[in-house]
C-alpha cells in the first residue's frame, strides 16, 4: 500500500496523467501557446523545504513532464536548487507575499515586490508570478494589483488572476485534501467540482474517467514525504495548521 501524499503517490499521478493522454503545461505555456487536446497545467508553490520541490522536478523530468515552480523570497530562496529545476526545463516563477509583508501598504509592498522579482531574474528568467496566501495575515496579497499592473514589469501573467474565465477545472492538495475545504485564500472558481475528491487516488480516478477535464493542479512539494519521517512530520504539521485556519475562518465568518 502507498501512503498519500509521498513522491512515490505523486509518480503514480503523473503516470496516470500521462495514462490518460494528457499534455502537461506550465502556466507561462498555457496562457502564450496552449497545446491542443487535453491539457493539464502543472503548479508547485514551493513554500517549504526546497529540498522536496527539485525532488519533485526530477521525478517529472525523468516522466518527460515540464511544469511551473514558484519561490518565495526569501523562505525558499535557493539559488542553486532555482537553476537545477529550471535547467531541467522547468518554469520558473515568483510566488509573492509582499503586501503581507509591508502590512497593506501598497507603495512599499510594490517596491519590494520589484527589488525580489530583480533578484531572482538574476537566477533565471521569470514570466509569471503567483501569489502566496500567507493565511495568517489579514492582507490577500492579489490586492496589490488593485493600485498596479504586473505588466509593467514584463510580467505575462498571474497564476490567479490571469486563469480565471477559463474552461479549467482547479484542484490543490492545500490542507492534505483535494477537496479545498481547508482552502483559505487558494481558490479558484471552478472548485465545486472538486467535492468528495479526498485522497490523490479519488483524484486520479476522476481524471482518468473524465475525458471532458481540462485540469489545473497545484501542489505544494513540502507536503509530499521523501521518507516515512518526513511523512508522519508533514501529517502531524497539517493537522496543526487546518486546526488553526478552521478558528480563523470562524472567527472572520
Amino acid at each position: 500500500m502507498v501512503r498519500d501524499f509521498t513522491m512515490a503517490k505523486y509518480g503514480e499521478l503523473c503516470r496516470a496523467l500521462l495514462g490518460a493522454g494528457y499534455t502537461p503545461a506550465t502556466v507561462y505555456q498555457y496562457l502564450t501557446d496552449p497545446p491542443g487536446g487535453r491539457t493539464v497545467v502543472l503548479r508547485h508553490d514551493v513554500d517549504r523545504k526546497p529540498e522536496n520541490a527539485l525532488k519533485m522536478a526530477e521525478l517529472e523530468h525523468a516522466f518527460g513532464i515540464t511544469s511551473t515552480y514558484y519561490f518565495r523570497h526569501p523562505v525558499t530562496f535557493v539559488p542553486e536548487v532555482i537553476r537545477e529545476i529550471h535547467a531541467l526545463g522547468h518554469e520558473v516563477g515568483y510566488h509573492y507575499e509582499v503586501l503581507a509583508k509591508a502590512k497593506g501598504d501598497y507603495e512599499e509592498a510594490i517596491g519590494l515586490f520589484a527589488s525580489e522579482l530583480e533578484e531572482l531574474r538574476g537566477i533565471c528568467d521569470v514570466r509569471t508570478i503567483c501569489m502566496h496566501g500567507s493565511p495568517l495575515s489579514r492582507y490577500d496579497n492579489r490586492d496589490l494589483w488593485h493600485n498596479y499592473d504586473f505588466r509593467q514589469f514584463s510580467i505575462v501573467g498571474e497564476a490567479y488572476l490571469s486563469l480565471q474565465g477559463t474552461n479549467l477545472c482547479y484542484f490543490t492538495d492545500t490542507g492534505r485534501n483535494w477537496d479545498g475545504k481547508h482552502s483559505r485564500r487558494d481558490v479558484f472558481q471552478s472548485m465545486e467540482k472538486c467535492k468528495g475528491i479526498h485522497t490523490t487516488s479519488d483524484l486520479i480516478n476522476v481524471l482518468t474517467e473524465n475525458n471532458k477535464l481540462q485540469p489545473y493542479i497545484t501542489i505544494h512539494p513540502e507536503r509530499w514525504a521523501i521518507s516515512g519521517g518526513g511523512w508522519l512530520s508533514g501529517y502531524l504539521k497539517d493537522n496543526a495548521i487546518n486546526m488553526g485556519k478552521k478558528l480563523i475562518m470562524a472567527i472572520q465568518a
